[in-house]
């Protein structure tokens, strides 16, 4: 049996907020985690994915587990977790799959020390066997920053609809279906009456187990995963992750999973972690007053992406209270408790508790008994490895002026 192996580079280590909880592979980029697409491309599970070391204990459904260190064997096939593949089977007698010109994919012809992967040099060009390798192309997307997530959304989303329905199935009676696009609803998705299907600009996949309300528009490309429920609104050109409440005006945003906006208020060009909250009638700014390119916190500084619209990105376990109001570009990190008066700092280092602008953090313990609650209401349990995982997590956390 092949291995298949994800790995994040040193880049990959830097895509906050959402490194320090989770690898980057378990990141949403389209309509699937980016390990799924890989999953896809070669047609077997994932065997581990090489991480960062406060990463070891990481563990959620379906996810292959954590390799700090050791060695890879020969023949196993490493992938670039930055790399996200279109949703096609790729040449499995190949030795070397390149996307747009770069090495995405190698077969290791020899052992590989794990250790090495993150080396702020490392390329997988370098495992290339010369010229005997057999290489072929793949079609996908890279992602050399973590806003490339929403830079390429669209176009994810069209294709991903396209790749993964199991047929076309134009909506019940009961809907309005706007343009000539597909609208695809898989078995057990439950579609009340006066829900309207916009496809002008794009497909919509609605997947099983999820429940679509009355008076909601849905504006393609857009994806609903399995088993979440949009509740009235607008929604369009996002990808709501799977297990997600979600209402009122959602834009070109992705939910990676277990993400609850279930109160009015527009969030758009956005990322929300798994586990985030949003309160009731809070709000992004996803364009400047400007209309110029966006700037966003990175932990090597502050960075133009080169995108006019772009809003905030919230790690895992965050929460906003009632009224928030997120800036243009604004960064909330992993476990904070965001509550303030007005606009919220630009950026809001994990486990801060308040606006930001201040030093109070999170008491670990509530922190802690908060999650497992919160995941409990999910059919989700909070167990001591999961604990252990959200300590460390809370350890390595970074403050604002890295």
């Amino acid at each position: 049996m092949t291995h298949l192996i994800l790995f994040d580079d040193a880049r990959a280590r830097t895509f906050e907020p959402f490194a320090l909880s989770r690898p980057v592979s378990e990141l949403r980029a389209g309509g699937l985690l980016i390990r799924e697409r890989w999953e896809t491309a070669f047609g077997t599970p994932a065997t581990c994915a090489i991480v960062s070391p406060h990463l070891e204990l990481f563990e959620e459904a379906n996810t292959p587990p954590p390799l700090i260190a050791g060695m890879v064997a020969a023949g196993s096939i490493l992938v670039n977790a930055r790399c996200a593949p279109a949703l096609v089977t790729t040449d499995p007698d190949a030795d070397v799959w390149e996307c747009e010109g770069r090495v995405a994919a190698v077969r290791c012809t020899t052992p590989v020390d794990a250790s090495h992967l993150a080396a702020p040099d490392f390329d997988l060009a370098t495992l290339v066997a010369g010229g005997t390798a057999r290489r072929s192309n793949i079609q996908g997307w890279w992602l050399d920053h973590v806003w490339d997530l929403i830079r390429f959304l669209p176009d994810m989303l069209r294709a991903d609809v396209a790749a993964t329905a199991p047929g076309v199935h134009r909506a019940a009676h009961e809907a309005h279906v706007l343009g000539n696009g597909d609208v695809v609803i898989e078995d057990g998705a439950l579609i009340e009456p006066h829900v309207v299907f916009d496809t002008s600009a794009g497909p919509v996949l609605v997947r099983r187990g999820a429940t679509i309300a009355a008076f909601t528009r849905l504006v393609g490309p857009c994806i609903v995963g399995a088993g979440s429920a949009v509740l009235g609104g607008k929604v369009s050109g996002s990808s709501i992750g799977d297990v997600c409440r979600v209402h009122g005006e959602v834009s070109a945003t992705i939910f990676v999973g277990h993400a609850n906006k279930g109160h009015d208020g527009f969030v758009g060009h956005s990322i929300l972690g798994r586990w985030t909250n949003l309160g009731a009638s809070t709000v992004t700014s996803n364009l400047k007053n400007t209309y110029g390119s966006v700037n966003l916190w990175t932990p090597s500084g502050v960075t133009d992406t080169g995108m006019q619209f772009l809003g905030s990105l919230l790690g895992d376990h965050a929460k906003t209270a009632i009224g928030t109001r997120l800036t243009t570009g604004g960064v909330v990190g992993a476990g904070a408790n965001v509550v303030a008066d007005g606009f919220i700092a630009k950026v809001v280092a994990p486990f801060s508790w308040g606006s930001g602008s201040d030093d109070r953090v999170y008491d670990l313990e509530k922190f802690l008994d908060v999650a497992g609650r919160v995941m409990s209401r999910r059919h989700v349990e909070l167990d001591a490895k999961g604990r252990e995982h959200l300590t460390r997590v809370y350890n390595r956390r970074w403050r604002t002026a890295s």
